[in-house]
């Protein structure tokens, strides 16, 4: 996979280069050819949609951002369909599912808690699509996919999953039988806060020309600096998630033992409810946790005291943001006091002593040996 999305032959540049054109000469009439990249896409794009395609397992569309990917797929349904959507999930999503649902019945929603099983089937059994995102925005609840995935099928359902948190390195949602699987290129692929993009990858062909056609009439089109930043940032995919995944998994494991922290909500720690079925279905545990602290009030304190982790909304980048997302709209089922933390590639002990001298505890040692080293599989390097 070191070489998809890249050109070949003698005298071909290592890397697909910027092309920052809207419209190319046209071939003799009659013939196929790209004319406008609206229209047409631009080597940038293709070679973006080729390395996350082979790596997920299935064609990939690329979009202007993660919110223009989650709109295409949603855009396939009829008019009224049923959807089926997490109630800890991405904000966006639920936000385009109320404004379809308001404008008319664009579609009927369900929101469900991904948790209890048998309403979950229920909803499922009933269902025209089914929305999962796993693990979840911010719980890290962990679905099992394939066991959603055979329900929708004896239901007639399609399956879309947002593989943002864990990346097509540690989790594979067509091979566990969805059908759609959604990026938000934005975060940990492209990995340096520097870039707006989404991705869908799809197991059928022709949905990947519905998906194209949504794209083009929509205008949702990639630019080509940031096909091309995205591109560059998966490069490092691999590397980057081997670290920050290693260091999540040991601050977790700290923050666990912390006295000022309650509930710490990591898959990778062994006594995760989440840890079984994370191990299961997922090749590593992510780069993102959460914990709680007593109200919101300490919460907010403890990320105005931060000074190498980053007070900021997103994840997946290179450094290290803290969030307390119950402050957002539509997030009544968070904890007032939970901390959102995603994590960089800094030193896991300058971004201890941040979060130790933040929780007011500066005393507090750090145990010497970890029991959490998530892996990212050898051979898995984009």
């Amino acid at each position: 996979m070191a070489t998809a999305g890249r050109p070949s032959g003698p005298g071909q540049p290592l890397n697909v280069p910027i092309v920052p054109a809207s419209n190319f000469r046209a071939a003799p009439s009659g013939a196929a050819g790209r004319e406008y990249s609206r229209d047409d896409g631009t080597p940038g794009w293709e070679a973006l949609e080729g390395l996350i395609g082979e790596l997920e397992g299935g064609p990939a569309v690329s979009f202007s951002s993660g919110m223009a990917a989650i709109a295409a797929v949603l855009e396939l349904l009829p008019v009224g369909a049923r959807v089926v959507a997490p109630r800890d999930s991405y904000t966006g999503l639920r936000g385009l599912l109320a404004d379809g649902e308001a404008a008319g019945g664009r579609w009927r929603s369900r929101i469900v808690d991904m948790t209890d099983a048998g309403d979950l089937l229920a909803a499922v059994a009933d269902a025209d699509l089914v929305w999962l995102e796993t693990p979840s925005n911010p719980l890290l609840d962990v679905v099992g996919i394939a066991e959603v995935a055979r329900a929708a099928a004896a239901a007639g359902a399609l399956v879309a999953v947002d593989n943002t948190f864990a990346t097509p390195l540690l989790q594979n949602p067509l091979g566990l039988g969805a059908d759609f699987v959604v990026h938000s290129a934005t975060k940990s692929i492209g990995g340096h806060s520097d870039l707006l993009l989404g991705l869908v990858v799809c197991r059928r062909p022709e949905d990947r020309a519905r998906l194209s056609r949504r794209r083009e009439v929509a205008g949702a089109t990639p630019g080509a600096l940031e096909a091309f930043l995205a591109l560059r940032g998966a490069r490092t995919l691999a590397v980057r998630l081997r670290q920050e995944q290693e260091t999540a998994g040991e601050l977790a494991r700290r923050l666990a033992v912390h006295p000022a922290v309650g509930r710490v909500r990591y898959p990778g720690l062994p006594d995760d409810p989440n840890h079984a079925r994370a191990a299961e279905q997922m090749r590593g545990f992510g780069t993102v946790l959460s914990f709680e602290l007593p109200d919101a009030a300490t919460a907010d304190a403890v990320c105005a005291a931060l000074a190498v982790i980053s007070h900021a909304t997103s994840l997946g980048g290179v450094e290290s943001t803290i969030e307390r997302r119950a402050k957002l709209p539509g997030q009544e089922h968070i904890p007032a006091g939970l901390l959102r933390l995603s994590v960089g590639c800094e030193h896991v002990e300058d971004l201890w002593a941040d979060l130790r001298t933040a929780l007011g505890d500066p005393a507090t040692e750090a145990p010497a040996e970890s029991t959490v080293r998530p892996t990212v599989p050898a051979g898995s390097h984009p």
